[in-house]
């Protein structure tokens, strides 16, 4: 199973503070979709593990900012999962620019279902056989 996975975001406009910084809060954003690409390459899918009453869910973020970025920025985040226990996965974050490191961040997901229920963190849970067709 791949452990880590990049995507690359350039920052827009909208996404800038009044000062020409990207905005704090986009680098959870940023966190966040580089986590849903990993679990896409690994064969997970959050639609259809939400569709079976199953979420993962924010218990704890961090960010750690080192420099900033503006407007028009290319920038790699880059998420893997530094652990996982029976309940909980977390992630660790890297964003790069040109190769410089921008901010680095730390995840902690729980799984539960519909109820709020904490729920074990199984393949199948993560990755259902696929059904037939028909």
């Amino acid at each position: 199973m791949q452990m880590f996975h990049e995507i690359e975001v350039r920052v827009r406009y909208c996404e800038t503070d009044a000062m020409g910084y990207l905005h704090h809060g986009n680098y959870i954003n940023f966190f966040e979709m580089a986590r849903t690409e990993l679990f896409r390459v690994q064969g997970g899918s959050y639609r259809q593990m939400e569709e079976r009453g199953y979420f993962l869910v924010v218990v704890k973020i961090e960010c750690h900012y080192r420099v900033p970025s503006r407007f028009d920025d290319l920038l790699t985040i880059r998420a893997k999962i530094s652990r996982q226990t029976p309940a909980k996965l977390e992630h660790e974050y890297e964003v790069f620019r040109d190769g410089l490191l921008v901010a680095t961040g730390r995840s902690l997901l729980a799984c539960v279902d519909r109820q709020g229920q904490v729920q074990r963190i199984t393949e199948e849970l993560l990755f259902p056989p696929a059904m037939p067709p028909g």
